[in-house]
């Protein structure tokens, strides 16, 4: 399909539109082959300038104000050199140029993925993937196939079941999830752990219960549920902090491998990672949490041109002494044609709605004994918080809970005015922003922090938010976008993979639709525009990562990621929106995929 000359594909009008909040605006452009078109004044390189490739004759929406009815780029190294029209490109072709045929296809700019776990998507595809189950009979036999070629006393693991997407629920079942009777008895002697799809809470066999020395008795962590049954038996079910007591035994496991096969097993999955990434439009990723020994991973990598993808690093998983005595050290900000930058840090201080670990103003609806939990003391966050401020880090903080917004605002309101720091010129960010009471939705804009939410969130959890919340509760506080952006402030969008797939189709599909994945509306007055839910994946993101000056926008000058899609995202009815494909994904001016 593709060749030097060749990658055909049909023209339409498009609607290209932008928004950065705060300080910026959000405006839309009807954009057709007649409109003015933008492009550089003067020509760089003397009286002839010649592009390494040029995309023509298709359309472009730019996410800039200045670059009105494109249908062409020129692409000169790693750098956008010019936007234009088809006729004033053609002075950027030179013998050696490669040129893209669009044929009217959608030119955008490359994709920023606003919130996900890197490392943890590529393991993802390294272990049993359990996304997709509609029952937990299935597990279980996934599981048994994974044992009948496992060694004796081989850990298995397994990640990505939610217990709300079943056909039916098991017939035997605490909260809704099952014993583990069942796994236990198909894997007697491997440790068994199955990560939930949202990260929050794992279910283990009794085998790895006992690996990690919980038993009936053992006292629920801080932060975390050891569930158990009537009769008092640990069911297998680990929430939140819980989850951790296993998961360490596990890592010590894995650890006694050789240090090769280790090494070998994380440059795996940074390579499936990015590889999927690429294939879905994403040319740069806003990590939600790395170690120092992670992000030196990453550093070799880039250091042999071996990241796949551009990598924004949220530092994690570490002390607020670690934090002090490394942050200067390990500070990156964006260089050219930069694939690593380091600048912020991730807490967190609740858990996940479905696991009834969002912390609430209110106990759940469902289980009304508890309103969620802290899984990091207030306290401690605003250690790292005064730590961010003293060595130039973004601070990221996870909230999903009404209350956790409240008070993570809190605290960043005091943090801004303990430091004599407008807020604005921090960019800290709340992430995921789930559920936020209206006396705080206006606090956001007020005090310049970022809203970065996932918009597919609202298609997978809409079905089941109710159960959790209540009807009412749900309406007044669940994913307030419109509100949020109407406020005046920043959405930066994202997919939290691999809690859903790295799919950002899909989640501007949710985002402009909130259409769910039962086919049903879930609050569709709090959907976003297209031209804002498309600011929400580019220019948005790049704003939330103080990299607005070389990405997020098809501008001259900016480094050349780029987005080919099959059809036109403004133009096509909502429902097809979902149905778009990712043709071509440029990174850094050199084709990175092409779909086949």
């Amino acid at each position: 399909m593709f060749s030097k000359n060749g990658f055909r594909l049909g023209r339409k009008k498009v609607c290209a539109g932008f928004f950065v909040g705060s300080l910026l605006v959000m405006s839309a452009c009807s954009l057709d082959s007649g409109d003015k078109t933008a492009t550089e004044d003067s020509e760089p390189w003397g009286s002839k300038p010649v592009a390494d490739m040029v995309l023509r004759g298709g359309t472009v929406a730019s996410m800039d104000p200045d670059v009105v009815g494109a249908t062409a780029i020129a692409l000169t190294e790693h750098l956008i050199s010019a936007v234009g029209d088809d006729e004033q490109i053609a002075a950027w072709i030179g013998p050696d140029t490669r040129v893209v045929e669009l044929d009217g296809r959608m030119v955008i700019p490359g994709l920023i993925e606003g919130h996900g776990h890197f490392m943890s998507f590529g393991r993802s595809q390294q272990i049993i993937d359990l996304s997709d189950i509609r029952s937990w009979d299935q597990a279980i036999s996934r599981v048994a196939s994974a044992v009948d070629r496992a060694q004796p006393g081989q850990w298995i693991f397994g990640r990505g079941w939610h217990q709300e997407k079943w056909d039916r629920a098991p017939e035997v079942a605490v909260d809704g999830v099952p014993i583990n009777r069942t796994l236990s008895l198909v894997s007697p002697n491997n440790p068994v752990l199955l990560g939930h799809a949202s990260g929050h809470a794992a279910f283990a066999n009794d085998a790895a219960l006992a690996a990690a020395g919980i038993f009936d008795e053992t006292p629920d962590p801080d932060g975390g549920t050891i569930v158990r049954d009537a009769d008092g038996r640990a069911t297998g079910l680990l929430r939140e902090t819980a989850q951790r007591l296993v998961a360490k035994v596990g890592e010590a496991y894995q650890a006694q491998r050789p240090e090769s096969q280790k090494r070998a097993e994380l440059r795996e999955r940074v390579l499936l990672a990015g590889e999927q990434a690429l294939a879905h439009g994403v040319t740069s990723f806003h990590d939600a949490g790395a170690d120092f020994a992670t992000i030196d991973f990453y550093k070799e990598m880039e250091a042999a041109e071996e990241l796949p993808i551009r990598l924004n690093v949220m530092v994690r998983s570490q002390s607020n002494a670690e934090l002090a005595e490394n942050l200067a050290a390990y500070r990156m900000v964006a260089q050219d044609n930069d694939f690593l930058t380091v600048r912020s840090i991730k807490r967190q201080v609740d858990g996940a709605l479905g696991s009834h670990g969002a912390w609430l103003l209110a106990p759940y609806a469902d289980l009304p004994s508890t309103a969620g939990l802290v899984l990091e003391p207030i306290e401690e966050i605003m250690e790292t918080a005064k730590l961010a401020i003293e060595h130039g880090y973004q601070l990221n903080t996870h909230a999903i809970g009404d209350r956790a917004n409240r008070e993570i605002l809190d605290l960043y309101e005091q943090a801004f005015s303990t430091a004599e720091v407008p807020g604005q010129t921090l960019r800290w960010r709340i992430e995921h922003a789930q559920h936020v009471d209206p006396a705080d939705v206006g606090r956001f804009a007020d005090l310049g922090v970022i809203a970065a939410f996932q918009g597919i969130h609202s298609a997978s959890d809409g079905p089941w938010i109710p159960l959790r919340l209540g009807v009412q509760r749900s309406v007044q506080t669940s994913y307030p976008w419109r509100d949020l952006i109407d406020s005046g402030a920043v959405l930066a969008n994202g997919t939290d993979v691999p809690v859903e797939p790295i799919d950002p189709i899909a989640s501007l599909y949710a985002t402009v639709s909130r259409m769910t994945a039962k086919g049903e509306l879930f609050i569709p007055e709090q959907a976003l525009t297209r031209a804002e839910a498309l600011a929400s994946y580019t220019i948005n993101n790049a704003y939330a990562a103080f990299e607005e000056d070389v990405k997020g926008s098809i501008t001259p000058g900016k480094w050349a990621d780029l987005v080919v899609l099959s059809d036109n995202f403004f133009t096509v009815d909502e429902i097809e929106i979902a149905k778009l494909r990712v043709e071509l994904t440029v990174v850094g001016g050199q084709i990175r995929y092409a779909r086949d």
